[in-house]
């Protein structure tokens, strides 16, 4: 039967999207590498950009040497120091440890996120202090292997400071043996997750130099380990375009150039961001090593002449993918938050729920109003494909008596299947291409329901108290073959395996034997493909599945 034959097609579409999602991910294709030799990083020469307040990311000039660089401390060009402090900082949003040593940030914790459920759970540590050197690593050529080593004296005796009132700066500077000085200046808000992080070059040599700044992300690699449903790993904003760069694909697209938004390494929940000083051209470069994701940004070169300085502007983000937050700053972060080929379907349905959660304060409730209304906007479709089956059902006698009145002869057995199907006004696909203009919908909640941040550590009912975990009744102490861990009873899991066997059960039954067994397998297999997806993608697919069956009885019983 061709509408059988459709169905199965349909029900394949979704096992290989699922798979494909679990090992491969969809990722927005990449743009191609600039051809350059490996290990370089040339790029144009420009000017100077024009003065930008701190407020916007930007690069601005002066001719003046900033206070902290001047004087003797510019002129006594000090020894490295033997040994580095680290200066603990922390904001309602966000703790960190700043190294003197590169004058790198060594971790990062967010306190309003935690590392599990538990109220008591540590807060969530989006860096941690075994990553080698740290976040935000600044090189600058020519003397990069220097600075790398160096230490940054801080303006500050305190090895703890809490930015709680207003609006708080750290400075760290360093002097390079040529004369060429180095300040970063962060600046943490107690109301944000961006940092200022203005970096200034001062030549205090006899020689004009010509800098190439270079500043880094980097991310310990067990953020992106495991099975994967959604984009983890670096991405950028280059030319208007987002690039999400697959950790497979890295070494061989490890150079981009163009206009850089920002640049980010990002997991299922979190972002580390980067947004640089608004320049023409800029080339980005990628590298995946010893467990370690590096984001590197890399500015033209710009003369500096003896007695000049330069200060460039940038932006830092340290916080959840939350598109609310992101938009806000008014650097397109929001952009990183992305659901695929279907984002334009996910993003109102992210809105939708987030809209109806500031009602009712639980996220499974307003899963649950989503997928109805879903199912809603979507009846139309739905009656016609289910009274399609509904007719099907009625002619599956006589389509019987032609299989086997005609089982020996295949083109005459289909010439007479639609001789029933042209005296009976029936469109054999009549069932299954309203499902197909559904799919894009599935798929689109499906992502969206993976990936929002909203659904961490968000409670249902009863056991079910993180929507974007698996959902486990009882914990186990044994493993269980196909489950990943907890190890448990995955209760909503089987409900929907058996809500999709009571919908297979209604549908037509295919003629084919083969086709006949694949229908009756295909709620196994899913139910396994489910086993190990968050609660809150699996509530979706029931309370679909409830509405379809509803549905589908009310049609057939119409009809």
């Amino acid at each position: 039967m061709e509408q059988a034959r459709i169905f199965i097609a349909i029900l394949l579409s979704f096992l290989v999207f699922f798979v494909w999602e679990m090992f491969f991910g969809a990722h927005e294709a990449v743009r191609p590498p600039v051809a350059q030799p490996a290990g370089q990083a040339e790029t144009s020469t420009g000017k100077p950009s024009p003065e930008n307040p701190v407020e916007q990311a930007g690069s601005r000039t002066a001719q003046t040497t900033p206070a902290d660089m001047s004087g003797a401390a510019a002129t006594a060009q000090p020894a490295l120091a033997p040994a580095a402090r680290t200066i603990r900082v922390e904001t309602p949003y966000y703790r960190l440890v700043i190294d003197e040593r590169g004058g790198t940030v060594r971790s990062v914790e967010l306190r309003k996120y935690r590392q599990s459920v538990g109220k008591d759970a540590p807060a969530y540590r989006l860096v941690g202090e075994d990553l080698a050197g740290g976040t935000l690593q600044l090189t600058l050529s020519p003397g990069d292997a220097e600075v790398a080593q160096a230490v940054f004296n801080a303006d500050t005796q305190k090895d703890n400071i809490v930015v709680d009132q207003g609006p708080q700066s750290l400075v760290l500077t360093h002097w390079r043996s040529d004369g060429i000085g180095i300040e970063k200046r962060f600046t943490f808000r107690p109301d944000s997750y961006l940092i200022d992080l203005d970096v200034t070059l001062k030549n205090n040599g006899t020689k004009v130099s010509n800098p190439q700044l270079r500043l880094a992300l980097l991310q310990q690699e067990e953020h992106h380990k495991g099975r994967s449903y959604g984009f983890s790993g670096p991405s950028v904003l280059l030319d208007d375009h987002l690039s999400q760069i697959d950790l497979d694909d890295i070494e061989d697209q490890n150079l981009l150039e163009g206009k850089v938004g920002w640049i980010a390494i990002q997991d299922r929940y979190f972002l580390s961001a980067l947004v640089p000083p608004p320049v023409a051209e800029a080339t980005v470069q990628l590298a995946h090593q010893d467990a370690v994701i590096q984001n590197a940004l890399v500015l033209p070169a710009e003369t500096l002449a003896p007695g000049q300085a330069r200060t460039y502007t940038y932006r830092v983000f340290f916080g959840p993918k939350r598109g609310e937050v992101l938009k806000t700053y008014g650097l397109e972060l929001e952009r990183a938050v992305h659901f695929g080929m279907f984002d334009f379907i996910a993003k109102p349905c992210l809105w939708f729920m987030n809209w109806i959660y500031g009602f009712i304060p639980n996220y499974g409730i307003a899963i649950i109003i989503l997928t109805i209304l879903t199912k809603v906007l979507l009846w139309p479709l739905g009656n016609k494909s289910y009274k399609s089956m509904s007719e099907m059902r009625r002619m599956q006698p006589l389509m019987a008596e032609i299989r086997e009145k005609y089982k020996n002869d295949k083109k005459k057995m289909n010439e007479e299947m639609m001789n029933l199907y042209r005296v009976y006004k029936v469109n054999p696909l009549g069932g299954c291409l309203p499902m197909l203009v559904q799919l894009p919908v599935f798929f689109a909640l499906y992502r969206m329901l993976y990936e929002a941040i909203e659904l961490r550590h968000a409670p249902f009912f009863g056991w079910i108290n993180d929507l974007s975990a698996p959902d486990r009744l009882f914990s186990f102490d044994f493993s269980i073959p196909l489950m990943e861990p907890p190890y448990g009873i995955p209760v909503l899991t089987i409900i929907m395996g058996a809500t999709m066997f009571l919908q297979q059960k209604m549908t037509p039954t295919p003629g084919d034997p083969t086709q006949a067994k694949m229908m009756t397998f295909m709620p196994l297999i899913f139910t396994f493909i489910f086993i190990n997806f968050s609660s809150g993608l699996v509530l979706y697919w029931l309370v679909n599945n409830l509405a379809s069956i509803a549905q589908q009885y009310y049609v057939y019983k119409k009809a």
